[in-house]
C-alpha cells in the first residue's frame, strides 16, 4: 500500500514539473507571436502544447 502512494504521489509531482514546461512554452510562443516571430502557419506548435497540457490535466478532474 505505502508503495502505491508513493508511485502516485512520484506520478503527481512529474505531472506537475511537465505542466510547469508546457505552460512555460504557451507563455513563450504568445510572446513570440505577439512579437510577430510566429507566423500564423506555426499554430500548431501552440496546439501540440495544448493538447499535451490538457492530457497531463485529465485524471485532475
Amino acid at each position: 500500500m505505502e508503495r502505491e502512494i508513493e508511485l502516485a504521489s512520484n506520478l503527481i509531482d512529474s505531472k506537475e514539473k511537465y505542466r510547469k514546461i508546457i505552460n512555460a512554452g504557451i507563455a513563450r510562443w504568445v510572446k513570440d507571436f505577439q512579437n510577430g516571430q510566429i507566423k500564423i502557419e506555426t499554430v500548431d506548435d501552440l496546439k501540440k502544447l495544448i493538447e499535451i497540457d490538457l492530457e497531463l490535466q485529465k485524471d485532475d478532474y
